[in-house]
């Protein structure tokens, strides 16, 4: 009878208190916005619901909002920062696909998740396909926050001159500013069945590492 090869893990510290503080507030700040801007966009006007709503049921969801805005403008600033002088783990050199060891990684890690292969590279930090991910997602963060801005400040000079040539129109600002709301929708539902499944895969913790800010990893990994 085939016997399961015992493997041995070591505890790794990979990710800071600040990208952690990132990472919370962009996701609970992202949830926030996500609810609020549905109701924003379609409130439920012509429902029995709609006419047992509070008063300034409205205003209210605009101003969390709003404020939740603010919380997702504060962590992307810190992301920011964590790219260009984070540790080795969260500078954006080491988990994107711009040398060769890199681009190899980020096919490895398509194979896998495409069940094409069952082949798991270990990496300390993120791997690259994920880090590409992410990547992408700052920068639609940086949309969302610009076109936001345009929309909430139209009167306020240097957001309007730099809405005109960014977006064109509000309306154009708005639109963008909507297709984007359901990029994340649809990032956090991937996110959260990746982050699940990889645990079952390859027993990284890394949820639990989003709070302790480590991984583990098979005791004869070498360090990247």
């Amino acid at each position: 009878m085939a016997t399961r090869k015992q493997v041995l893990y070591r505890r790794v510290f990979v990710w800071s208190g600040a990208l952690r503080i990132f990472h919370w507030a962009f996701a609970i700040s992202t949830l926030v916005l996500i609810l609020t801007g549905l109701y924003i966009h379609y409130p439920p006007v012509t429902t029995k619901w709609a006419e047992f709503k509070p008063q300034y049921l409205m205003a209210t969801l605009r101003y969390y909002h709003f404020t939740a805005a603010y919380f997702f403008m504060a962590a992307l600033i810190i992301r920011f920062y964590l790219l260009l002088f984070g540790n080795r783990y969260e500078r954006f050199t080491d988990f994107l696909p711009i040398n060769q060891r890199n681009i190899h990684s980020f096919w490895q890690s398509l194979r896998f998740y495409l069940y094409l292969t069952d082949e798991h590279e270990w990496r300390m930090g993120h791997t690259v396909l994920a880090g590409t991910i992410y990547f992408a997602l700052f920068v639609a963060a940086v949309v969302m926050t610009l076109s936001g801005l345009y929309l909430l400040y139209p009167e306020t000079g240097w957001i309007n001159a730099m809405g005109v040539v960014i977006f064109g129109s509000p309306q154009q600002a708005r639109f963008i500013h909507y297709l984007l709301h359901w990029a994340f929708i649809f990032f956090v539902v991937v996110h959260l069945y990746i982050a699940v499944w990889n645990d079952f895969k390859a027993p990284e913790a890394i949820i639990s590492g989003a709070v302790s800010g480590c991984k583990f990893m098979p005791a004869d990994q070498p360090e990247d």
